[in-house]
C-alpha cells in the first residue's frame, strides 16, 4: 500500500495571496525551499493493484494528479465539507469520462447533505455517455464503521475540528488524519501500531482553534508510538528545513507529491 501526499498546506495554501511583490506571502517559511510551495490538502491510497483511493477534491486537484503521475480514481472518500476540501469537485467530470461512469464516493450523512445542497448538479443523473459534469454515486458511512472500498478495508473515526466533525481514515497499519484539534479515547485506540501516521499540525507553537499544533502533536506520538510520522495541512510558519532540524526522530515534515509505502 501507498499513500500519496497530493497537497499538505493548509487552507490557504502556501504561499498565501499577497506578499510584497503580489507574488504571494511565504509566511516564516523560506521561499528557496521548493517543499514550501504546497497545495490544499488531499491524499492517494494506491493498492497493490493499482487502485487509487482519492481522499477529499482540493482546489488544486488537477495539477495535484498530473504531477504526481496518478492516472484515473477508482473511488472517493470525503473528510468533511470545508472549502479547500471539496472545491476541486468539478475536476471529478474528467474523472468519470476516464471510468466510464458515476464516481463511488464515501461520506457520512451531513456530509451528503452539504454536498447536495452547495452541489446538486453533482447528483443529477447523468443524459447520454459525456460527462459535461461530474456524477458521484454517493455511499453514506457513519464515524467509526469499517467499509471495504476496491478491495481495500478503510477503518474510519470521529474526529473533533474544533467547530465540527471530520473523518480520519486506517487502512492496515497506515492511517491519515486531517483537520482535527483533539483525540478522543475511541481514536487512540483505533491508531494503536501504525508504521505510519500521516497527521494534521498546522502551527510550530499552541493549538489553532481547530487544528492541532506541534506540541499536542507530538504528545499523541509520544502517546501512540507510530513507527513513522508525517506532518501535513501545515500553515505559513512551517518551514520544511527548520522543522526537518528540530523535530525527534520518526517525525518528519510531508511535501506535496511524497509517496509513503508500508507493507501489508
Amino acid at each position: 500500500m501507498k499513500l500519496i501526499l497530493l497537497g499538505t498546506s493548509g487552507s490557504a495554501g502556501m504561499p498565501q495571496i499577497g506578499g510584497p511583490d503580489g507574488r504571494g506571502d511565504w509566511g516564516k517559511t523560506d521561499p528557496s525551499e521548493p517543499r514550501n510551495r504546497r497545495t490544499r490538502a488531499s491524499a492517494v491510497f494506491q493498492t497493490t493493484e493499482n487502485k487509487y483511493i482519492l481522499i477529499d477534491t482540493a482546489p488544486e486537484l488537477r495539477l495535484q494528479l498530473t504531477a504526481c503521475g496518478i492516472p484515473r480514481i477508482d473511488a472517493l472518500i470525503y473528510t468533511h465539507t470545508h472549502a479547500d476540501h471539496v472545491s476541486g469537485m468539478d475536476d471529478i467530470r474528467i474523472l468519470n469520462r476516464l471510468m466510464g461512469g458515476a464516481m463511488p464516493a464515501y461520506a457520512t450523512a451531513d456530509v451528503w447533505e452539504e454536498l447536495k445542497h452547495r452541489f446538486g448538479y453533482v447528483f443529477r443523473p447523468i443524459t447520454g455517455s459525456f460527462y459535461s459534469r461530474p456524477v458521484l454515486r454517493d455511499h453514506t458511512i457513519i464515524a467509526g464503521q469499517e467499509i471495504e472500498i476496491e478491495g481495500v478495508v478503510v477503518k474510519t473515526m470521529g474526529q473533533d475540528h474544533g467547530f465540527s466533525r471530520t473523518l480520519g481514515l486506517r487502512t492496515g497499519n497506515m492511517a491519515y488524519c486531517i483537520d482535527l484539534v483533539r483525540m478522543d479515547d475511541a481514536q487512540k485506540a483505533a491508531l494503536q501500531g501504525l508504521d505510519l501516521l500521516v497527521i494534521d499540525c498546522f502551527s510550530m507553537s499552541k493549538d489553532h482553534p481547530t487544528h492541532a499544533g506541534l506540541p499536542t502533536v507530538l504528545n499523541w506520538v509520544e502517546e501512540l508510538r507510530p513507527a513513522r510520522t508525517v506532518l501535513t495541512h501545515m500553515g505559513p510558519e512551517m518551514d520544511y528545513a527548520t522543522l526537518r532540524a528540530a523535530l525527534p526522530p520518526g517525525v518528519e515534515p510531508g511535501y506535496d507529491g511524497m509517496v509513503l509505502e508500508v507493507a501489508g
